[in-house]
């Protein structure tokens, strides 16, 4: 069986590049290679290929799901991530399409639609190291994810216009999803945590948002996307997203496998695919110098400009409406380009360490509100996390504690609990930089009521770190995560439920009429 060879081939090579310090997708992208090989030369690349592209296109559509269901999109929208994405685009096309056209003496339309294709750099890649590294809701994260959106809708867009199509007047529909939100919400309550839950996320995933947007004209790759940020203020987003992990993880595989068993390269290919690989650092440089003119540090600069230091599969997609004939350079292009960009990603930290001293040299006077430092003054008691839980404890707290703030990663929430009164300010406690820039010299206790378990395992490693030697307290669902999150610094982790029925019975206690005793007035 075809899928038996693939299973075999992607494992031993996966595991072969993970014992050399290689992230397994390099592995994966080799066992393509090898397989293509062996296809061609049992003549079954067809049919293997239709397979194996309906299985990485599934696996795509996921992952774009779960990236969705941890984005905000209202933090995306911001001047560093549209003039970034559009001036690294209009730059990289005004600078590729003259080179392309006088090196490789292609005409002016083929040169421009290459300079596109490699414009785009890799949602699959940036997005599944980020997440490995656990640094999609960072600062530098979202700034890479949201510029990663705006290259994929200026990808549909080139797409739509190359193959003269556009999407279909039902298309309007999808302006008014956000109704749905209260429909999705009820069904993601109901959904319990087993296999209704996996069953939801495929459905919308699949489902509602792939097939949907393409029977209206638009990508199954937006679709999914969509759905997930749909979703992504719900309490229950993170257990959703990862009850679909291991799906979502195999069929990734696929995805890379896909790409190496295109095709083999001829001797043109090769040449293109290096000298495209070569030029690689300078896509990088741009957007670093972008970043720094949209006056983020240089340290998140620089991590979110080596996340997007690669070429994308949506320049495969591209090439395969409108340059066919270019798809396996373009192939040998991307799958080059994920063999640098995944290791260097690996060891982004230890590089900007180790390069910092000259990569400060270019930062502004000035900063992004979001990477200002954040002292916590003579404040002693920080609720992390204003969902409903943090905000009931900030309420509780504050008739008594004059000296207390709470911290949210969501801007639209952090403003609506200023309009309300309370002391609230924006910060992340997955982004390293504010870790770096956090004074809490009075601080004596911390709740931690984020949503997400990572985001409290972080918080309370990262306090201890600091040297907090003050009450760190946290609240979780599960008996397995509250062992996690003690062993990461916290004092105390309290399973909601449980302090949920001793609440209840409080109530009942300091409310309740006295009952008299049954015994009395018996004789």
């Amino acid at each position: 069986m075809p899928e038996a060879i693939w299973i075999s081939f992607a494992f031993v090579l996966g595991l072969l590049v993970k014992t050399v310090g290689l992230p397994p997708l390099v592995g994966y992208l080799a066992a393509g290679f090898v397989l293509s090989g062996i296809a061609a030369a049992a003549n079954i690349a067809v049919e293997a290929t239709d397979v194996l592209a309906h299985i990485a296109h599934l696996g795509v559509l996921l992952l774009l799901f779960t990236v969705g269901l941890k984005l905000k999109l209202r933090s995306i929208v911001s001047p560093e991530v549209i003039g970034g994405s559009l001036l690294h685009f209009g730059i990289t096309c005004a600078v590729f399409t003259p080179g392309l056209y006088l090196l490789m003496e292609l005409d002016w339309q083929t040169a421009f639609l290459l300079a596109i294709a490699l414009s785009f750099s890799s949602t699959v890649l940036a997005a599944k190291v980020l997440e490995t590294k656990r640094e999609l809701r960072a600062f530098h994260g979202r700034v890479a994810i949201g510029i990663l959106i705006m290259q994929d809708l200026i990808a549909l867009v080139v797409m739509s216009l190359a193959a003269g199509q556009t999407p279909s007047q039902w298309a309007l529909i999808v302006f008014g999803l956000p109704l749905l939100r209260p429909l999705l919400f009820k069904l993601l309550d109901a959904s319990g945590h087993d296999e209704l839950l996996v069953l939801l996320g495929l459905l919308l995933a699949l489902v509602v948002g792939g097939l949907g947007f393409e029977a209206v004209g638009l990508s199954s790759e937006l679709g999914a996307l969509v759905f997930g940020a749909m979703l992504a203020n719900h309490p229950r987003s993170q257990e959703l997203a990862k009850s679909l992990w291991s799906v979502k993880e195999v069929f990734l595989v696929g995805f890379f496998l896909q790409i190496g068993i295109g095709g083999l390269p001829d001797g043109q290919a090769l040449v293109f695919a290096l000298v495209a690989a070569i030029v690689l650092p300078l896509k990088g440089l741009l957007f670093f110098f972008l970043l720094i003119l949209f006056r983020l540090r240089a340290r998140s600069s620089f991590l979110s400009s080596l996340s997007l230091t690669n070429y994308s599969e949506f320049g495969l997609i591209v090439a395969s409406v409108a340059l066919p004939e270019w798809l396996i350079p373009l192939a040998i292009t991307v799958s080059l380009s994920f063999v640098i960009s995944a290791p260097l990603n690996r060891y982004a930290h230890s590089l900007y360490e180790r390069w910092s001293g000259s990569l400060v040299k270019f930062e502004g006077q000035t900063h992004h509100p979001d990477e200002q430092p954040i002292s916590l003054g003579s404040t002693r008691v920080l609720v992390m996390g204003m969902g409903r839980t943090g905000t009931a404890a900030y309420d509780w707290l504050r008739q008594t504690e004059p000296e207390l703030i709470g911290l949210d990663s969501d801007p639209a929430k952090t403003q609506k609990h200023q309009a309300a009164g309370r002391n609230v300010v924006f910060a992340d406690a997955e982004d390293n930089t504010f870790w770096q820039g956090l004074y809490m010299p009075e601080l004596q206790s911390v709740i931690l009521a984020m949503n997400d378990i990572e985001g409290k395992l972080i918080a309370a490693r990262m306090l201890r770190r600091k040297g907090f030697t003050g009450y760190i307290v946290a609240h979780t669902m599960y008996a397995d995560e509250a062992k996690k999150i003690r062993e990461a610094g916290a004092d105390e982790a309290y399973l909601t439920m449980s302090e949920t029925g001793v609440a209840l019975a409080s109530h009942l206690r300091d409310q309740r009429p006295a009952i008299p005793s049954q015994t009395a007035g018996t004789t």
